[in-house]
């Protein structure tokens, strides 16, 4: 039977890693907008500046600041001048050269006042324009980097859901629109390889099932019959033993790479219901090893596939009740909702992991110590599932080794 393969699709990265938390302030982040704003308006600025001073000092040299007056009062009777502006004039005065440094002061005076109003509006004009620059240094950042912000935006799309997206940038052919080329055509051969994978999935689902299907129908047929002698049953049921080994292990490589890719059909799933049935299940089994197990499970909703989650709560169980201590074991399962994900916790004792050594036992056939070395626990799939069932959620598996002995396994889902 082939399995239907789902669609292809990228898995999104984290929405949220407690070990890097969100900047206090995201809005003073320096984007290239923001530096190419500065930019714009650091040059109108500086221009600004060195053209005032330019016209500051032709002004100054024009109106002749500091020399003396062009003419001067050499002779005349009952000379009197009013001014509002320079009061001196107002006399009495005993000599001409009296009254004409007096004249020439207050004509200084009167261009010095010119030149710091000229200066005083000439700033305050700069000020406006150049808040006037910065506004459209800033529009035209914006403008002129809206491709990159489509680009960003079909990027993140692609690594949600969909890789049938496309940025399709119209306009000249500049460095961005051959950077949005080429992002579609890379995006062209994600698809092809994704859609190829899916189609060796489905291929090989039923390639792989079918015999081993057979060679159990078979074997049990044979197993079946009382007149066998006792050699022929104990040969079965060694070859019936390994090709259920078999089963689970193309179940296992058929899940783990269906499981890589994002999840596009969604539904509410209790986490808490989903650990229950876990425990359920695995419940014989640790009675049978002498491990006790305790379950602390808060109702939390998700957005996913419930046979999937559930698959990453039985391996997270299972493991902890096989990679467990001899005597007095225990198991500790828990849901709750945290910090606005849904968290899943699955805790043991068991063996002493080394903290160099966690980052392993995520990856396909590797043990503790050993890698694809048979054993009873299992084929060395089941974290490498969770963690790519985890991952097509838009969340995270980290392990942590608990004081003493054993992991605590925690799972991070978006709510």
């Amino acid at each position: 039977m082939a399995a239907t393969p789902a669609p292809p699709a990228a898995p999104p990265k984290p929405t949220w890693d407690p070990r890097r938390p969100e900047p206090p302030f995201p809005w003073l982040r320096p984007t290239i907008r923001i530096r190419l704003t500065l930019l714009y308006g650091g040059m109108f600025l500086i221009a600004g500046i060195l053209l005032l001073s330019i016209i500051y000092l032709l002004a100054a040299q024009a109106v002749h600041v500091g020399n003396e007056l062009p003419f001067q009062i050499v002779a005349g009777s009952k000379v009197q001048v009013s001014s509002a502006a320079c009061p001196d004039l107002a006399g009495p005065f005993v000599s001409q050269t009296e009254f004409n440094n007096a004249l020439n002061a207050c004509v200084n005076h009167q261009r010095q006042q010119a030149l710091d109003d000229l200066l005083s509006r000439s700033l305050l004009a700069l000020l406006g324009l150049s808040v006037i620059a910065f506004a459209f240094g800033y529009a035209m950042a914006g403008r002129v980097l809206s491709p990159l912000g489509r680009i960003t935006r079909t990027a993140r799309q692609v690594a949600g859901s969909d890789l049938t997206r496309r940025i399709e940038l119209d306009g000249p052919d500049d460095e961005l629109k051959e950077l949005a080329d080429t992002f579609d055509d890379m995006l062209d051969r994600l698809e092809r390889a994704f859609s190829a994978q899916q189609r060796f999935v489905g291929n090989a689902s039923h390639e792989l099932r079918t015999p081993l299907a057979i060679n159990r129908t078979l074997l049990e047929v044979h197993l079946s019959d009382p007149g066998a002698p006792p050699e022929l049953h104990q040969l079965g049921k060694t070859l019936l033993a390994t090709n259920e080994r078999s089963e689970q292990l193309v179940e296992g490589l058929l899940l783990l790479a269906r499981s890589d890719n994002q999840i596009v059909e969604r539904k509410a799933v209790d986490l808490a219901e989903v650990a229950t049935r876990a425990v359920d299940q695995v419940h014989a089994e640790a009675e049978q090893r002498g491990v006790e197990i305790r379950s602390e499970c808060s109702p939390v909703v998700v957005q996913g596939n419930g046979v999937l989650l559930e698959r990453i709560a039985l391996n997270l169980v299972q493991n902890a009740v096989r990679y467990n201590v001899a005597e007095d074991g225990w198991v500790e399962v828990a849901t709750a909702a945290q910090h606005g994900q849904a968290v899943l916790t699955v805790s043991n004792t068991g063996p002493v992991v080394p903290a160099y050594e966690v980052d392993n036992i995520f990856e396909p056939f590797r043990r503790l110590r050993t890698e694809r070395t048979g054993s009873d626990k299992g084929v060395g799939l089941g974290l490498s599932i969770a963690r790519s069932v985890a991952r097509a959620h838009g969340g995270r598996i980290i392990a942590e080794p608990r004081e003493g002995g054993g992991l605590t396994m925690r799972v991070t889902l978006p709510i």
